[in-house]
């Protein structure tokens, strides 16, 4: 479980939970009014932005057989885009900033309440940004279900037809889903898989969130994510470090946000995964600048920092060593240790992108 995460959700009043590899988004709970914190919104396409909220709706329980009838609706909250903007490629988008994921199933309740020119409600999922995502929707005009990327801003000519022929009764509640494992997706639609398995390559991780289009108004309720977590590329490689030399007292890799920039670093991998975020001293600002190596030591133990450099040689990080010291030791000695392992780490993430991913 992500403490970091659970706090979060907790004190943005998402109304959700995290439990193992899970997250919840009942918006059931959440208070009529604005967006629930946590959550941004985009526009995909061309137009006004979405309007997106919580408003109160009647939502049947999920059937236990996906075919029965039950009416006995609760009155509760709901994610509602409704903003009415009848033009074709506007795409209001409503996306969790909590976690990216790679490995995951995204399942959510819908319901299109209204829409002249379209009534289509779907999800995003490895969402890049506004421009670059994969989108699994319905159409309810259309009477069917599709898949399709977003590429730079340009919604593919050809999406994938998952599912045609389908009927919708007018205002009800449909259950959507897709289940992602590498490039292998598998969509559902009221908890039964559709379609042939679609495989893709563009996106390998990236958010999820809420989709509509044009003039359609549609709410969601019971999303999740079952999740995968995702290990950073830095703390893999400082995991795989440990497993070989378990003697290591201490090791931090510390980065900027942002490729090219000489301020603002802080961990991103640490052999105590609650360093990470906590920002970088000035000896680990100055190794990224200049290139300079620091030494120091304890009584028990010496420190070096030494900058972490791409197949280039440009420095795209800067590494901390805590290594036990042994009697006799020179600084010398130290900075021999220390450099044969951070080539050791070098060797195995040659460029900034890889060590970020």
């Amino acid at each position: 479980m992500h403490k970091h995460l659970a706090a979060l959700l907790l004190c943005l009043a998402l109304a959700g939970t995290v439990c193992g590899d899970q997250i919840d988004f009942h918006f059931g709970t959440s208070p009529a009014g604005p967006l629930p914190a946590g959550f941004s919104t985009a526009l995909a396409g061309f137009g006004h932005p979405g309007q997106w909220q919580i408003l109160t709706d009647a939502v049947p329980p999920v059937p236990a057989d996906p075919a029965a009838t039950n009416t006995a609706a609760v009155t509760q909250g709901v994610l509602a885009q409704t903003a009415v903007e009848p033009r074709d490629e506007h795409f209001p988008l409503c996306v969790y900033d909590g976690l990216q994921f790679r490995d995951f199933k995204f399942t959510t309740r819908f319901k299109v309440q209204s829409g002249l020119l379209e009534q289509m409600a779907g999800i995003v999922f490895r969402y890049q940004n506004a421009s670059n995502f994969y989108v699994l929707r319905v159409s309810e005009l259309g009477h069917n279900l599709s898949f399709y990327p977003m590429v730079n801003g340009i919604r593919t000519s050809d999406p994938i037809l998952i599912a045609p022929n389908l009927n919708f009764a007018p205002g009800a509640w449909h259950t959507l889903a897709v289940n992602v494992e590498g490039i292998n997706f598998n969509c559902f639609l009221d908890g039964r898989p559709v379609g042939p398995e679609i495989h893709d390559t563009l996106y390998p991780v990236g958010k999820v969130g809420f989709w509509t289009k044009s003039d359609s108004v549609s709410y969601f309720t019971d999303a999740s994510v079952e999740y995968t977590p995702r290990v950073p590329a830095a703390q893999q490689l400082v995991d795989r470090l440990l497993e070989k030399q378990p003697r290591i007292v201490g090791v931090r890799v510390f980065a900027p946000a942002t490729a090219g920039a000489t301020n603002g670093l802080s961990i991103i991998a640490s052999k105590v995964p609650e360093e990470v975020g906590q920002p970088a001293g000035d000896a680990e600002t100055t190794a990224l600048n200049d290139g300079t190596i620091y030494y120091g030591r304890t009584k028990e133990t010496v420190v070096v920092t030494l900058p972490f450099r791409d197949r280039n040689g440009d420095p795209i990080a800067v590494v901390r060593f805590e290594l036990k010291s042994f009697f006799g030791e020179t600084q010398d000695n130290a900075l021999t240790r220390a450099t044969q392992l951070l080539k050791i780490m070098e060797e195995q993430v040659t460029s900034r992108d890889e060590l970020m991913e």
